[in-house]
């Protein structure tokens, strides 16, 4: 009886759902276990690739000779059973691959990477000969695009000739950090007979000496050489001498080096208390149930969730704790590593590659009980899971963008059902999606209507700025807002400041032609960028210097229109001098550990004004922030998608909270181009109930989510004709499978048509039930690996969280 592994195979052109079937040899039979990963042999060339075994089975005999695995990636399984498990749903929900979903769940390190070699397959081919067409060094990394057309022919010759074969190399990334440690193995009894050998000038290995004596006890080499000030070389002269013993030990990289001070829970009022005994029971009854945890901003969701999850802790249970942003993440570690120190594990993009595999280990290795991380956590090897929170549910970042285009809400779901454990979410303004099945008893509605310190919420005040654009002539600050910020500052309070537009200014025009430079490779205006004196494209990253001159008509009337947080921290410096300024967007967070330093320095009092993009808006909680701008309401308005007015309210509702969250009273301006929208008019409130009916009255109207489900399909290729007939050729196969109740939208080109030199075409379906969709739409994904050799990429997206 053969052994035989079912793999799935890491082939980027050639992707299936379908597991393929390998021999398992004999030397590998004890060893090999579901969720390694294995090196297979692929295709007519043979050539290695990383492949996933799912599944071990024993056969007698089979159709065809089965080619073998060649070797193990792992030594154990880097997967459980319910991680696999998972990604088979997860491609099927998703119309995704499972091989796509499976390196989703992993470190980036722990992708193979890929090599290609070039061997002599025939013995008349001497060296020298290969070596006049292409160097030797080149052999062992091969790369034909970068060779010349006269050795890509003449290789191309010997290969179909037999004379040279390709070998593909498969290289595992994930490397642990290894460090020497020194272990003394003198005593002080020892001292005096060695010191009398020591050279009298030999003062550092004298100091060594007395240091090895007294202290038996193992210490970090790289510490050793700090806390004597000695070279590696007196180290290792010591060790030769037979004074100490070094050995190499692993060591994680540690993201969160500094202590955190340990807090004590916190006494819940009425509303926390009732809200965490209904989570509380679900964990001690293992019921895998959701709550939508609906609570006004300072209303203490936060001490709900710790309160939580030292509950699953005490029941010998896990637990796992999503957060949108990297930039909430900080505060949010803090608070969760006070509570449980080195429980803690963090997970998040901000993290370098080894910080990341080092807290995937220690969560496999069950030395963390607790993992807190924004949307890919949602795959953390953890088990024996309690509680899922997953904090401002409403965001879209828990939705992933590219393959597999997963919403972090429903792989949580997922895994409750697996582990029988409730999911917590949370927000001041839950989705309407959530909230209307929180109607429907679908989840459990829990509120907290009240501040924690019983302080009312921040007065907020609209800024018409149609008006004060006509008075002042400035379209940055009210004076309103102006002299809120000025009494902030004689007060020594603090204030934060949101635009949420980047960069100096939104486009340059020329006042002559109406010129706009835009982006060579996208269909969009560039923005201005004073810091790097550049014009940059948001989109593909393209970067060009400012022109002095219109490139259309040469005219020198060029002049800037809009504004972005670099000018306003500009305008910010020249009307408030003495004001210490912080801004936080992407342009001044892209440094690792940015957000952090960032949010320390203003949570320390060093800065007066915190001047930021939407990722300051969520979740920060400073006490001496009293005053909350809002620049510009409308720049989500503007966008032509129907969550637009959902966004603005969140957002609104979510950055007038920052205000007032102590025993000061907040207050908080909203400048704005259209006063009586009503998701502005709303958020002044927080009447977030009132939002909910408005909106999904106008939902309902639309026939949009959540009345209805939504499925969006886009074809891209650098000819826009042929990303147009691709999408024509896959409504025409999907319209027979659905019925008249179906909406169909398209195909259109997508609002910004031009991406990275791709065009895009789309269709959008709305439906309520359509039992023939899934089994066509899988087709499509199936069949779309032939477009895919022809430079068609065709993305299939479930729920959307926008049609932009």
């Amino acid at each position: 009886m053969a052994q035989i592994a079912k793999v799935i195979v890491d082939v980027p052109t050639m992707q299936t759902n379908s597991p393929y079937s390998y021999l398992v040899p004999d030397q590998l039979a004890q060893a090999i276990q579901v969720g390694m990963r294995v090196v297979v042999p692929f295709g007519n060339g043979n050539r290695k690739v990383q492949g996933f075994v799912v599944e071990l089975a024993v056969a007698s005999h089979f159709e065809k000779q089965l080619k073998s695995v060649e070797s193990l990636m792992d030594l154990e399984p880097v997967l459980t059973k319910e991680l696999i498990a998972l990604s088979g749903w997860l491609a099927d929900e998703t119309f995704s691959f499972q091989i796509t979903c499976l390196l989703t769940m992993l470190p980036n390190v722990m992708r193979a990477k890929y090599s290609k070699q070039i061997r002599i397959a025939d013995s008349e081919l001497t060296p020298t000969e290969l070596a006049q067409i292409l160097p030797e060094d080149s052999w062992n990394d091969f790369t034909p695009e970068q060779l010349t057309p006269s050795q890509q022919n003449a290789l191309t010759r010997l290969r179909r000739q037999n004379k040279i074969e390709i070998v593909y190399q498969v290289k595992n990334q994930a490397q642990t950090k290894r460090i020497f440690q020194v272990q003394s193995l003198i005593t002080l009894a020892d001292e005096e007979k060695i010191l009398a050998k020591v050279r009298k000038n030999a003062v550092k290995m004298q100091q060594l000496v007395h240091y090895l004596a007294t202290h038996p006890e193992s210490i970090n080499q790289t510490a050793l050489e700090k806390k004597l000030a000695i070279s590696v070389a007196t180290i290792k002269s010591g060790e030769a001498k037979g004074w100490l013993k070094r050995k190499q030990v692993e060591q994680y990289r540690d993201p969160y080096k500094e202590t955190h001070t340990r807090t004590q829970p916190l006494h819940l009022n009425e509303e926390q208390q009732a809200a965490l005994n209904q989570v509380t029971a679900a964990i001690h009854s293992s019921k895998a149930q959701t709550f939508l945890l609906e609570g006004v901003t300072g209303s203490g969701k936060t001490e709900v969730y710790l309160q939580a999850i030292a509950d699953a802790l005490a029941h010998k249970k896990t637990a796992l704790m999503l957060v949108p942003e990297i930039a909430l993440t900080p505060q949010m570690v803090t608070r969760v590593k006070g509570r449980f120190g080195k429980q803690v594990a963090v997970l998040h993009s901000g993290l370098s590659d080894g910080e990341k595999f080092d807290e995937w280990r220690r969560i496999k290795r069950h030395e963390a009980q607790v993992v807190v991380g924004a949307r890919s956590a949602v795959f953390a090897p953890i088990e024996n899971i309690g509680v899922i929170i997953i904090d401002e549910e409403h965001e879209t970042s828990y939705k992933q963008d590219d393959a597999p285009r997963y919403h972090a809400r429903n792989v949580a779901q997922w895994r409750c059902m697996f582990h029988h454990c409730p999911l917590v979410l949370g927000s001041a303004t839950p989705s309407l999606e959530s909230r209307a099945r929180s109607e429907k008893q679908v989840y459990r509605l829990l509120r907290l209507t009240h501040r924690i310190n019983g302080q009312p919420l921040p007065q907020v005040k609209i800024v018409d700025m149609r008006q004060e654009l006509q008075k002042n002539g400035s379209q940055n600050f009210s004076p309103a807002l102006s002299d809120a910020i000025e009494q902030r500052l004689q007060l020594g309070q603090q204030s934060i400041l949101m635009l949420n537009r980047r960069g100096f200014s939104s486009f340059i025009m020329c006042r002559d032609c109406g010129f706009v430079l835009k982006c060579p490779n996208c269909d969009i205006s560039l923005t201005l960028h004073m810091d790097s004196h550049s014009m940059k494209c948001h989109y593909c990253g393209h970067e060009e210097a400012i022109p002095k001159v219109c490139p259309n008509c040469k005219s020198h009337k060029i002049r800037y229109y809009g504004t972005g947080t670099e000018k306003v921290e500009q305008e910010l410096q020249e009307k408030f001098p003495e004001a210490r300024i912080l801004r936080m967007d992407v342009d001044t967070t892209r440094r690792k550990g940015a957000h952090e330093r960032i949010l320390q320095k203003f949570g320390s009092g060093d800065a007066d004004i915190l001047l930021g993009t939407q990722m300051i808006a969520k979740g920060l909680d400073f006490p001496n922030v009293t005053l909350v701008g809002v620049l510009n309401a409308d720049t989500a308005l503007e966008l032509p998608d129907f969550r637009s007015s959902e966004r603005t309210f969140q957002l609104l509702t979510q950055v007038s909270g920052r205000a007032g969250r102590a025993d000061k009273l907040g207050e908080v301006f909203i400048q704005t181009f259209n006063p009586d929208h009503y998701a502005i008019q709303l958020a002044k409130t927080q009447n977030y109930e009132n939002f909910f009916r408005k909106e999904m009255y106008i939902r309902h109207q639309g026939k949009y989510p959540p009345y209805y489900f939504t499925l969006q399909i886009t074809a891209a290729h650098k000819e826009e004709n042929l990303a147009a007939q691709k999408m024509f050729a896959v409504l025409d196969e999907l319209r027979p499978q659905l019925s008249q109740n179906a909406i169909i939208l398209g195909p259109t080109p997508k609002p910004i048509a031009r991406v990275k030199n791709k065009y895009y075409y789309q269709i959008v379906i709305k439906y309520k039930n359509e039992p023939g969709l899934h089994g066509a739409v899988t087709k499509i994904l199936q069949e779309s690996q032939k477009n895919y050799q022809k430079g068609i990429q065709l993305a299939i997206d479930a729920e959307p969280q926008s049609f932009m």
